[in-house]
């Protein structure tokens, strides 16, 4: 493996599409604090909390699902049980820390 891939992450052939969907979602954010700025209503800022929070859920799912297709999987494949433990266990982790946010 050379350094480019030893160093190619799981989402770095999407990044541009991610960075873009987090810019929108920080746009979201922004247009929230600008809702409460201007003390619009309760209901209508949880709607766009709301609609932020999925967004970068959304987001987290992308991540999640690269690292599986590339880092968990190129590890279970090197055939290196250390490294198929790792990246399993990183795996595992990330699933939790995940579904306890949600």
């Amino acid at each position: 493996m050379n350094d480019d891939e030893s160093t190619k992450r799981g989402y770095t052939d999407s990044k541009e599409d991610m960075v873009a969907r987090l810019r929108r979602v920080e746009g979201q954010v922004r247009g929230i604090q600008g809702m409460v700025e201007e003390d619009r209503y309760c209901i209508d800022i949880l709607t766009q909390i709301s609609a932020a929070s999925t967004a970068l859920e959304q987001v987290a799912l992308k991540v999640l699902d690269e690292h599986v297709q590339h880092c968990v999987t190129g590890a279970l494949a090197s055939g290196d049980p250390a490294e198929a433990h790792q990246k399993s266990r990183e795996l595992i982790d990330a699933v939790h820390r995940f579904s306890r946010a949600r």
